[in-house]
């Protein structure tokens, strides 16, 4: 154990951890102390999609595979990890490049991806609950048809999705901040929210990956500045969950 150090990528788990909008969020009771018998018993009630979590691929697919399906040579492996926070903005794109220009991506590699946007996490000094859920960058399907190309065994984000989030229900639920990403977008790109993520690119992250097995995990933390692009082995440490569709998990990076 001497020969290596870990990094926790995890975030703090408790009730005040905010789930996905509109998910059940974690709740917690005693339903025995340690009278008379001199031990202590918890009920826990959540989603899947609370805190640090991986989605299994059957979360959008009928035919995906369950979390106890995954094995672990593709829970544990080779990775990287990338900074992108000094492109991060409010709203913003990312590419496949703006990964390769940072850090070599090997095919079949785990990628964790550091937006920034951890420091808005719950648990954070900068909290803001819906900076980090609404407004975190994401990608377009550019850089779900190179994943596919890479083979990667699963992404990692330090935000609430792996998709922008007005490439999700989100764009729906909050219109005002729907209507400030149009004007960013119309600013920067002299396009819409339409024109940048139509129809057919819906949850592309999930809906064009999963069903090649290629999964995510949501809401990294912890360490993960004391870790940015560097090639280290990297774990994801889910409940062996036969018929699970995600999992609240502990990912771990390894420095050996």
């Amino acid at each position: 154990m001497k020969k290596f150090t870990m990094f926790d990528l995890t975030q703090p788990l408790s009730v005040l951890t905010p789930a996905w909008p509109t998910y059940e969020p974690l709740q917690v009771k005693f339903f025995k102390r340690l009278a008379p018998n001199g031990a202590n018993g918890q009920l826990v009630t959540h989603s899947n999609h609370v805190g640090t979590h991986i989605d299994g691929s059957l979360h959008f697919c009928t035919h995906g595979r369950d979390i106890a399906s995954i094995p672990l040579e593709e829970l544990v492996s080779e990775g990287v990890v990338v900074d992108l926070s000094d492109m991060a903005e409010d709203y913003g794109i990312y590419a496949s490049r703006d990964i390769t220009d940072r850090v070599e991506v090997k095919e079949g590699d785990i990628l964790i991806i550091n937006t920034g946007y951890h420091k808005y996490a719950w648990d954070q000094p900068e909290a803001d609950e819906v900076r980090y859920m609404v407004k975190h960058p994401g990608p377009q399907r550019e850089f779900s048809q190179w994943c596919r190309k890479m083979r990667l065994k699963w992404i990692g984000l330090d935000c609430g999705s792996a998709d922008h989030p007005m490439n999700t229900k989100i764009r729906e639920w909050m219109p005002k901040q729907a209507a400030d990403c149009e004007a960013y977008f119309r600013s920067k790109y002299g396009k819409g929210i339409d024109d940048l993520f139509p129809p057919d690119h819906y949850q592309l992250m999930h809906i064009d990956l999963f069903p090649h097995d290629i999964i995510h995990a949501e809401n990294l933390g912890g360490d993960i500045d004391k870790v940015l692009n560097r090639r280290m082995v990297i774990g994801c440490f889910p409940w062996r969950w036969v018929g699970g569709e995600s999992s609240i998990c502990r990912i771990v990076a390894f420095d050996l």
